[in-house]
């Protein structure tokens, strides 16, 4: 069997991973000790990101053709592949996280939504919040009017309330004794 026979279920299984991911971040990893990586792999496959790592060859072949391609002359000493389907933004975001407490882990480049981007684009999109983070800023701030709103009214309600407790305390004498006039006259 020839070596090239060997590697292209390899080559095929990189392919498979990166078709319709919505990001592909290419990591250089040396250096990192184990409890680092292992740490790193765990905050990756918590948000849904597949890590892996990959010689430089099957990702080349691999890539070729694709939008990926992009990452070819970035692809010299050890890389891995940080590859998410959802969130585009999460690889990058996770991993520049990471790489302030682990100096040895460092970006090399990537492909987000088909748009190629270097290590300092990388580190510009890792700033950009979540999807979830900002639809509950969103969320936030269309609910702070209402929620002012909603205790103006309560507070006009309240001293409505108290003003119309008084004036009704003020006025019960007075129909107390209307009605105990009107009693008598009708006998």
């Amino acid at each position: 069997m020839a070596k090239v026979e060997l590697k292209q279920p390899i080559v095929q299984a990189i392919a498979d991973d990166v078709k319709g991911a919505a990001s592909v971040v290419l990591v250089d990893y040396r250096g990192l000790t184990v409890a680092q990586d292992t740490a790193l792999r765990k905050q990756l496959r918590e948000a849904g990101i597949m890590y892996k790592v990959c010689k430089n060859t099957m990702m080349k072949r691999a890539f070729e053709g694709t939008e990926f391609a992009a990452l070819d002359e970035h692809l010299e000493g050890p890389s891995a592949l940080a590859i998410s389907k959802d969130d585009a933004t999460a690889p990058a975001r996770i991993l520049a996280k990471f790489a302030k407490d682990a100096k040895a882990l460092e970006m090399k480049a990537g492909v987000v939504e088909g748009e190629a981007y270097d290590a300092n684009g990388l580190q510009a999109l890792a700033s950009i919040p979540s999807r979830e983070e900002l639809l509950s800023k969103l969320l936030g701030s269309l609910q702070s009017p209402i929620t002012n709103l909603a205790r103006v009214l309560n507070q006009i309600a309240e001293q409505g309330g108290a003003e119309a407790c008084e004036a009704a305390d003020a006025e019960e004498p007075v129909e107390a004794s209307a009605e105990a006039e009107e009693a008598p006259a009708q006998e």
